[in-house]
């Protein structure tokens, strides 16, 4: 099968032949359509310090994906050949004390489809039963599919605290942030508010459902406050984006009793006022993958059960490449102007 490879603890990817995946008993083998990329990605891609200290090579990334299942092992019960299916990234244990309680995404021994183990950045990829999400709605296609990874993240993130007549601060209008609003629109918020440096993202963000998109570069966000009318702060933040003035700034605009769920990776030490987050009660909660499998139900009623919310988050799609145009994918996803990058592996059937 064709495949984009890591070969080495090296920069970059090879497209090349590898062997197809072995299906294990209680695996499924999926033949891919799409594949999304995602900022671990280009992390891999350019072995980064991040990646250096995380990857172990050799290896074939990539973890949001839609595709048909090809194959089952002798113990697969529940899912079928020919089913329409995305895959969970996260391979849990099984028998921790989080997975035992029902607290699967917080398994201490997980192990990530295309970072730890081989992934879907190729014709094939094999994944446990327990981790494959069939899609029994036809609405749902093959670029939609592949967003469901990261649609997940969004949901996770969004669904983490109350929403219903609340005025919200989103730091970070990359998809996952751009799906959040559509999401946070969705689920009954008041005043929504995004920030970033692209103004073709805030451009999305605006489409989306957002009544304010900030450029961060040029506009603070006490001025933002002033012209959505908000007099007490924001109620819940979001932050998206992992950079290092987010959650500071986040923190100084935020209501008494406030609440953020923080979904970016910041790649350094941030410094932020623990003084004001003691006295103004403010709640930080971590957010890593989508809650299993929960967060998956909730995605999946939602965007089959309203065309608006479906159209906003397939919308976020804005580039489709064949595979064996990875290296353009990776230049539009890296420059940060777009929403999500496909790679289409159709074009080796």
């Amino acid at each position: 099968m064709k495949a984009l490879y890591k070969s080495g603890a090296h920069a970059g990817f090879e497209l090349v032949d590898r062997p197809e995946p072995e299906t294990g008993s209680s695996d499924v083998k999926i033949k891919v359509s799409t594949t999304g990329l995602c900022g671990t990605d280009l992390h891999i891609q350019a072995w980064d310090a991040w990646a250096a200290a995380t990857i172990k090579t050799p290896l074939i990334p990539g973890h949001e994906f839609y595709g048909e299942v090809v194959e089952v092992g002798a113990d697969v019960r529940t899912v079928n050949i020919g089913d329409k299916v995305s895959g969970e990234g996260h391979v849990v244990c099984g028998m921790c004390r989080n997975c035992r309680a029902g607290r699967r995404h917080m398994c201490i021994n997980t192990v990530s489809v295309g970072v730890q183990r081989d992934g879907a950045f190729a014709e094939y990829v094999v994944i446990p039963e327990s981790n494959v999400w069939v899609h029994h709605d036809p609405s749902i296609t093959d670029e939609l599919g592949a967003l469901f990874d990261p649609l997940g993240n969004a949901v996770h993130t969004a669904l983490s605290f109350d929403l219903v007549g609340e005025d919200v601060l989103i730091t970070g209008a990359g998809p996952i942030g751009l799906m959040a609003v559509a999401v946070a629109r969705h689920a009954g918020a008041r005043k929504i508010a995004i920030t970033d440096v692209s103004e073709p993202r805030l451009a999305m963000a605006a489409s989306m459902g957002a009544d304010l998109a900030v450029n961060v570069a040029t506009t603070r966000l006490r001025d933002a406050q002033r012209e959505l009318g908000l007099r007490e702060g924001f109620d819940v933040g979001m932050e998206m984006s992992g950079h290092r003035t987010a959650l500071p700034e986040m923190i100084e605009n935020m209501n008494h009793g406030g609440r953020i769920a923080m979904l970016g990776l910041p790649s350094e030490s941030i410094d932020i006022n623990w003084s004001k987050m003691v006295t103004h009660m403010l709640t930080l909660k971590g957010i890593y993958g989508r809650e299993m499998y929960e967060t998956w139900y909730t995605m999946s009623a939602m965007v089959c059960s309203n065309p608006v919310l479906r159209a906003a988050v397939s919308s976020v799609v804005t580039d489709r490449l064949p595979a064996t145009e990875w290296e353009q994918a990776f230049d539009i996803a890296k420059s940060g102007q777009g929403g999500k990058v496909l790679l289409d592996w159709s074009v080796f059937s």
